[in-house]
């Protein structure tokens, strides 16, 4: 059974989704053509590293100013093009697409990563923002207004280090649990853990590696695992969600697999992701169905280029959402997936994909 948007190009303001078999009470997606509105400044938009919804529904990127240099022709002495010009780092656009405010890098009161990465907007509005560069060994929580509220880890060039937890090795997503006051990361790059840390203070209070294994058991060598123990450790911790029922789903990318735990790391069970996939992996985000027990997760696959629809129970594969492509609809590069409380979907695509999206739910 399988859910995939029919290719119909950009003449159409909102393109119509083909269902194949879909089960009853399972949600078609439309692609809006219309979302975003067009950038202002001859602003175009880079690989995007993270996304986030906040308490007014309004979607936040986190892009790489850098990734788009090829396309800067505006901004060259003398202008070697009629656009583009750098756009900054961070947007904020409401739910119609229009863009609401815009922060450049030196526009916050502290560092900054080399290469964006994870961002997460917490209840108070707070910007939490992390990198996956070669110096970036830090997470940021910064203030609505940019002023530098805390900062766990520090940026500098160091080898993989899974014991110790005063330094992170290129997170690549934060989850802020509010109502416990605990940060999750997946760190992610460079190490091989999930560590937990107060999300007011900055101390650390626990971590583990893949299937529960405590720190101190966790390899620091640099180079792959032979095969035969290759699975036994995460191969680039890409994601760590909750839950409402308080489980804490990770996706080890490169292992093709999402691994479920309790909140203290205890491992519950694990489900493959299209196991056969090479390259850059393909559990790449997890986001949760809206209904009151979350009954499916949907999975953004980077190398494989669609949103899988997995039954949380069991992972067993429900449907399938988009193919790989550059129509709208369509994705390069899927590496971000956020939910609105309509249960919109916007995708974020790097590599070459560079843009995002606004998918909305149809009833059968």
């Amino acid at each position: 059974m399988c859910i995939r948007f029919a290719a119909l190009g950009l003449l159409l303001t909102v393109l119509p989704v083909l269902a194949q078999n879909a089960p009853p009470g399972k949600p078609h997606y439309r692609a809006d053509a219309s979302w975003p509105q067009e950038l202002p400044n001859k602003w175009i938009m880079g690989q995007v590293g993270g996304m986030a919804i906040d308490a007014q529904d309004h979607i936040w990127v986190l892009q790489r100013p850098k990734s788009a240099a090829a396309d800067l022709l505006a901004a060259q002495t003398p202008p070697h093009g009629d656009c583009c010009v750098t756009t900054p780092a961070l947007l904020e656009f409401d739910t119609k697409g229009a863009l609401i405010k815009s922060w450049t890098a030196s526009d916050f009161k502290g560092p900054w990563p080399a290469s964006e990465h994870a961002l997460w907007i917490d209840k108070s509005g707070n910007i939490w923002i992390s990198g996956n560069g070669g110096s970036d060994h830090q997470v940021v929580k910064y203030s609505p207004d940019g002023q530098l509220r805390m900062q766990i880890g520090h940026s500098g060039d160091m080898p993989r280090n899974n014991q110790d937890t005063s330094v992170l090795g290129r997170v690549a997503d934060i989850f802020v649990d509010d109502a416990a006051h605990e940060v999750y990361f997946a760190d992610g790059y460079l190490n091989t853990r999930v560590v937990v840390y107060d999300s007011e203070n900055g101390s650390f209070k626990r971590g583990w590696g893949a299937y529960g294994a405590p720190l101190d058991q966790l390899s620091n060598a640099d180079d792959q695992a032979p095969p035969d123990q290759a699975a036994k450790a995460f191969n680039n911790v890409h994601c760590a969600r909750m839950s409402k029922d308080g489980l804490i789903y990770v996706c080890d990318r490169h292992n093709n697999r999402i691994q479920v735990f309790t909140r203290e790391g205890k491992f519950q069970k694990e489900f493959p992701v299209h196991p056969a996939t090479l390259n850059a992996g393909s559990a790449t985000t997890i986001i949760f169905s809206n209904d009151a027990k979350q009954n499916t997760m949907l999975v953004a696959d980077f190398t494989n280029n669609v949103i899988e629809v997995l039954r949380r129970s069991d992972g067993d594969e429900v449907g399938v959402i988009g193919h790989s492509g550059r129509n709208a609809g369509q994705f390069h590069g899927v590496h971000q997936l956020v939910q609105d409380s309509h249960g919109n979907l916007y995708t974020g695509e790097a590599a070459d994909g560079r843009r995002i999206q606004k998918l909305m739910p149809v009833n059968n």
